[in-house]
């Protein structure tokens, strides 16, 4: 029996980025604090379209000059790099060096998500003596350096609304002590990072985004028996992945 590739974006025979979405680019932003790896947090204005009063990581769409500066139009790649190191100076006003950035995930959203971006993320190291924050008070009006423990926990209390991207990266943060140990996990990935092309469904009053891994991931059924690379979205959220 012949099976039909799966072309669909984040799919193994599919494109990583979806041409039927906006390309974007995000870096995470990180230092050493006190008492840990800190990452950069910042509030979205809650009049905006896309994630209207969201706490995010620095980001946005990748411009056409940004396609134009990094020598071939074609090369998101590149555009992303470069895109990631303009909204995080327009964003927060921080310079973060083009040569520091790691790739860390690529993210799409399912087919009917309203507003669509493929979004390349990368992290980032600064240091303490970088510069302070200086937040464009339009698009961003907060920003706050906290340990992604406790970035999580205000999201469990309604402290902070995060998106699902936000919150699994913050989780996968989770093991880190150190800006370092970060970096050298994205540097043992090199370009086989992951793809996290999403597929949603409503279970009672939750909603569940599934991933590759997941049983339903396929079929779009959550209640496939099976593996579990998902993150349940109720009063509390789970991110569940089986190795």
């Amino acid at each position: 029996m012949t099976t039909t590739p799966d072309t669909r974006p984040g799919s193994p025979d599919g494109p990583l980025w979806d041409p039927e979405a906006i390309p974007a680019a995000t870096v995470i932003v990180l230092r050493d604090g006190p008492d840990g790896l800190e990452t950069l947090m910042l509030k979205r204005d809650r009049d905006l379209s896309f994630a209207g009063g969201m706490w995010v990581f620095p980001g946005g769409r990748i411009d056409p000059e940004d396609r134009l500066a990094c020598g071939d139009e074609d090369d998101l790649d590149a555009a992303a790099r470069i895109a990631a190191v303009r909204e995080a100076a327009e964003e927060a006003g921080i310079v973060v060096a083009a040569d520091s950035l790691r790739r860390w995930t690529h993210w799409t959203p399912p087919p009917e998500t309203p507003k669509r971006f493929t979004t390349a993320f990368f992290v980032a190291p600064i240091g303490a003596d970088q510069g302070e924050v200086v937040i464009d008070d339009g698009e961003i009006r907060d920003h706050r350096w906290q340990r992604p423990a406790e970035v999580l926990e205000l999201r469990d209390q309604g402290v902070v609304g995060l998106t699902p991207p936000t919150f699994i990266t913050l989780t996968q943060l989770l093991p880190h002590a150190e800006v370092a140990s970060v970096l050298a996990a994205a540097d043992a990935r090199g370009s086989d990072f992951e793809h996290f092309a999403t597929r949603f469904e409503v279970v009672d009053a939750d909603v569940i985004a599934m991933y590759h891994g997941d049983a339903g991931y396929e079929n779009g059924d959550a209640s496939t028996p099976g593996a579990r690379h998902r993150l349940r979205m109720g009063a509390r959220w789970t991110y569940q992945r089986d190795d």
